[in-house]
């Protein structure tokens, strides 16, 4: 039960449901989600390691609002874990794994000509998540996924510019193929090379008052 609320939890403040800066009470919680107090308390605490939820015990527990210097932070961290990933993935893609690549790619690239923002981050993470799990690194897997999750907020709610053009369909086939080849260097370098585009994009969204604690 705790792993269901933390999944539900952390899904509506990713999507928004549950605002940037808005107080939580796990009562109220717990009864929205038809669950017990104890699960929400202990998915809220997981939620707070991620850096999605602040708490002061006895105080308050909060959505964290969305600051520029965290997320700049979480950028560089997270371009590190990619690069590792692919680094110590590529060796091990069957190529069933790349058919699941590609397959996950065409749901993306149909889903962005739909601008469905929710079944397009599905797939992305589909995609990426093959090479996190052939990684077969347990803890590199659980911070790439707790790192990821401010940055899913600006992609949910910044998806037209931020993911939702060509471009990124075109760096996954890029990717696909180099992993496809076992050309390690070049995917990791590529991989790096579309995590600083994004992150130059989401410094312009910060920069024109795109992204605010309220976004």
């Amino acid at each position: 039960m705790s792993d269901v609320a933390y999944e539900r939890i952390r899904q509506a403040i990713v999507t928004g449901e549950l605002e940037p800066g808005s107080k939580i009470k796990d009562s109220d919680l717990a009864e929205r989600l038809g669950l017990s107090r104890t699960p929400v308390r202990e998915a809220l605490a997981r939620l707070a390691d991620t850096g999605l939820v602040e708490a002061k015990p006895g105080v308050y527990t909060m959505v964290t609002t969305l600051d520029r210097a965290d997320v700049e932070a979480t950028l560089s961290v997270v371009e590190v874990l990619d690069q590792l990933a692919v680094r110590t993935a590529v060796p091990h893609l069957t190529a069933e794994d790349i058919a699941t690549m590609r397959r996950a790619n065409a749901r993306f690239a149909a889903a962005v000509k739909k601008n469905d923002t929710q079944a397009a981050l599905a797939a992305d993470d589909t995609l990426h998540g093959v090479i996190i799990d052939a990684a077969r690194n347990p803890l590199l897997k659980r911070l790439i996924t707790q790192a990821e999750g401010p940055l899913h907020r600006i992609y949910y709610r910044k998806f037209s510019t931020l993911l939702g053009g060509q471009d990124t369909i075109e760096h996954h086939s890029q990717l696909i193929e180099l992993c496809s080849a076992k050309d390690v260097d070049n995917a990791a370098r590529v991989t790096a090379e579309h995590r600083r585009h994004l992150g130059g994009l989401i410094a312009e969204l910060f920069d024109t008052d795109e992204i605010g604690h309220s976004a």
